[in-house]
C-alpha cells in the first residue's frame, strides 16, 4: 500500500534512510547521501508539502518523493531531455528497506499513473539505481547539477 507520509512516520523514515545509506556505501556509492541525507528537516518539509510517500506492507518498507511540476535543478542539463515538457513527474529520494526486491518498479507504477513524463536523477556511482532505471525504461539524458553543486545523471521516462 502506498500512502502519503505523516509526521508519525518520521522515526521510521529516518531509520529507513539510514539503512538505505548503509546499502549505498556497501554498493560502492558512499558519497551520494553521505552520513546524514536526507536531513530530518527535509523529510519534515517533504511531509508538510504532501510529496513524500511511503510503501507499507506489514511495516514501512520504502519511501520516495513524488510531485508533478518543475524541478529547478532540471532547467539546465549537459545533454538533452527527451521532451520539452514544462510539467512532468519528479521522483526523488527513493529508499527501501532492502528486503523488497525491485522497489523502483513499484514507485514507477505509482508515479506513471499520475504523469506521462517522469524525471529522476542519481549519482554516477549508484550502479544499482542506474541498472534499475534502465530496467524500468528510463533513458539517460545528460548531467544536471543539484542544489549542493554536485553532478547527477538525469533520466527521463516517457509513456510510449
Amino acid at each position: 500500500m502506498i500512502r502519503l507520509a505523516a509526521k508519525e512516520d518520521l522515526a521510521a523514515l529516518e531509520a529507513l534512510y539510514a539503512a538505505a545509506r548503509a546499502r549505498m556505501k556497501e554498493a560502492g556509492n558512499p558519497t551520494q547521501w553521505k552520513d546524514s541525507y536526507p536531513p530530518r528537516a527535509l523529510i519534515e518539509e517533504d511531509v508538510a508539502r504532501g510529496r513524500l510517500y511511503v510503501c507499507e506492507e506489514d511495516a514501512l518498507v520504502g519511501a520516495f518523493v513524488f510531485f508533478v511540476g518543475e524541478e529547478p535543478c532540471y532547467r539546465v542539463i549537459d545533454g538533452m531531455w527527451r521532451t520539452e515538457a514544462r510539467v512532468y513527474g519528479v521522483i526523488h529520494r527513493v529508499a527501501s528497506d532492502g528486503a523488497r526486491r525491485r522497489f523502483l518498479k513499484t514507485v514507477v507504477g505509482f508515479c506513471s499513473k499520475r504523469a506521462d513524463d517522469l524525471r529522476i536523477d542519481t549519482h554516477r556511482d549508484n550502479a544499482p539505481m542506474r541498472r534499475a532505471l534502465a530496467r524500468e525504461g528510463f533513458y539517460p539524458c545528460g548531467v544536471i547539477v543539484t542544489d549542493d553543486g554536485t553532478e547527477r545523471i538525469a533520466y527521463e521516462w516517457v509513456r510510449g
